[in-house]
């Protein structure tokens, strides 16, 4: 026989980041902008990359896949968040709550093992130059895209099939903008040991693991650097890789501070505010790290959009 304070699961609520009425428009409007800033701007890399013949090469086809994912990272949260600040609600169905769970962890996993793969790349292409296009070759590269996808289904499946076996409690609040699972299970009245289990050992795989093979890589891509001779080949051999290693620092950064901000006694509101970093704010910054610091893409990005305005003057000027 269950307790009483046990209750059939209809839906969660949302807190958000704030219940204060004044300052809802003003976070729909920020959330709002940095959302289409985050869609733009990744649209624009994967479209650049696709368009120009000059981007045809395996760090630009992981940039792309890249800026896909992460599109898809920041419509599992931000879509929803904004609907409820705009219909005032802050009810998510349990399958709702599941399905972001899932998504968020899918997409977030395969951010981290695309940076993974990047700085393979990176590796390959400064210790191994001459072999570069003989290892990367299009068969490779397919495989670790599809393998990378692959282990973040299995990952993510895995992480919320064990939320099905929880039973919750009468109160249901969520203090995040999002169906955090960590959150979730701490709603949770059943006993929660499977899942704190599964949650640790994934993250081994999914953060401890990628990022050691980063930090190899950059070791070895070092060690390499400071064996060129010349100033100018040094700081050219460190210039392709540059981009890649802030994105790296400012998505472990933010996953970083998420993950202290939910261990600390730390207010809620400083946790919602550590996700938003990782979950918005990272995704958008990332098309300017890599369109600003990139001579390549800059130019690809500035040929698409003089053709996409030559095309514009010329449909006017035929009406």
């Amino acid at each position: 026989m269950e307790p009483e304070n046990y209750t059939e699961i209809s839906d969660f609520l949302l807190l958000g980041f704030s219940e204060e009425p004044e300052l809802q428009p003003f976070l729909f409007g920020i959330f709002l902008f940095v959302y289409l800033i985050t869609m733009l701007g990744n649209l624009l890399i994967i479209l650049a990359i696709i368009s120009d013949s000059h981007l045809h090469m395996p760090m630009y086809f992981f940039l792309s896949n890249l800026s896909f994912a992460d599109i898809c990272f920041t419509s599992t949260t931000v879509p929803k968040m904004l609907a409820n600040i705009q219909t005032q609600s802050k009810a998510i169905s349990f399958a709702g709550c599941l399905s972001q769970i899932f998504f968020f962890i899918l997409f977030g996993c395969l951010d981290s093992f695309l940076l993974t793969v990047m700085a393979y790349d990176r590796f390959v292409a400064i210790c191994h130059p001459l072999h570069y296009m003989v290892i990367m070759n299009p068969q490779l590269c397919a495989h670790l895209i599809l393998g990378s996808g692959i282990m973040s289904v299995l990952v993510s499946l895995l992480e919320t099939l064990t939320a099905l076996r929880l039973s919750f409690c009468t109160n249901m609040e969520i203090p995040h903008f999002f169906c955090d699972f960590p959150k979730v299970l701490k709603l949770a009245c059943s006993d929660t040991l499977i899942n704190n289990i599964v949650v640790y050992f994934l993250t081994i795989i999914v953060g401890v693991f990628p990022l050691s093979g980063i930090l190899f890589s950059y070791s070895q891509i070092l060690l390499s650097i400071l064996r060129i001779a010349s100033a100018s080949g040094k700081c050219k051999a460190f210039s392709t890789c540059g981009s890649h290693l802030l994105v790296v620092s400012l998505f472990y950064g933010t996953s970083l501070g998420v993950y202290l901000s939910s261990a600390a006694t730390l207010s809620s509101s400083a946790s919602v505010m550590s996700s938003a970093m990782y979950n918005v704010v990272t995704p958008m910054l990332n098309p300017f790290i890599y369109s600003l610091r990139n001579r390549d893409m800059k130019g690809a990005l500035r040929r698409l959009l003089s053709k996409a305005l030559n095309e514009g003057s010329l449909q006017d000027s035929r009406e």
